[in-house]
């Protein structure tokens, strides 16, 4: 039960810091809670649906629908492209409810969240590299997942997307004439399985083309 309280004040806490709007709705049955959240991911409003969440996680702790609704909440960030949000409720679902399977089926929405969140080429470099690691391990431990067909799709894009933006950087540092850096960045690309690759460049829109 603590850990449960701690659960519920930490999705509080983190939601309230990034949703502003509140309503008059309280001491709703669990299920009028989800009907209402589900109605306001259909009007696209995923504010009000934290919020409504928080309330529904505070007043029936123990309810089985606070599980599914997690994975509703995480999967409709996703489609928003708010990559955070997701991750967090998936992160708060595998401390709930980890069980091997569960943990399976959130790595993986982790990983898809991730990928998606890649909008610019030449950025998240970090997270790039994460999410690298965190495919290989998900193959490494799932080898028979249901999943797996999708993380090697996902991997393959994300190591040509390393391999360009090793490419980026190798260019930069030969233009500031940092000729060591350069050269171990020409080394890495040269010794890349993917040297040979057919590779179509990412385009960036005008205005952030003069920035990178």
């Amino acid at each position: 039960m603590k850990k449960v309280l701690i659960s519920i004040f930490a999705i509080a806490l983190f939601i309230s810091g990034c949703s502003t709007k509140s309503d008059e709705l309280y001491n709703l049955p669990a299920n009028a809670w989800y009907e209402q959240i589900i109605k306001d991911i259909r009007d696209r409003d995923l504010e009000l649906a934290d919020s409504h969440f928080i309330s529904m996680a505070s007043e029936h702790i123990a309810s089985p629908l606070l599980e599914e609704m997690m994975l509703i909440l995480a999967n409709a960030h996703i489609e928003d492209e708010e990559y955070i949000m997701s991750n967090f409720y998936l992160d708060e679902y595998m401390k709930r409810y980890g069980t091997s399977k569960k943990i399976e089926y959130a790595s993986y929405l982790k990983i898809k969240a991730n990928f998606n969140s890649f909008i610019l080429p030449n950025r998240n470099q970090q997270l790039l590299l994460d999410t690298i690691d965190d495919t290989r391990v998900f193959m490494d431990k799932y080898p028979n997942s249901i999943y797996r067909p999708m993380v090697e799709t996902i991997l393959t894009k994300l190591e040509l997307g390393e391999y360009y933006l090793d490419g980026e950087i190798a260019s930069l540092y030969s233009r500031t004439k940092k000729k060591d850096s350069a050269q171990a960045y020409k080394e890495k690309l040269e010794n890349s399985s993917l040297k040979d690759a057919q590779m179509i460049k990412p385009e960036l829109p005008w205005y952030r083309g003069i920035f990178e």
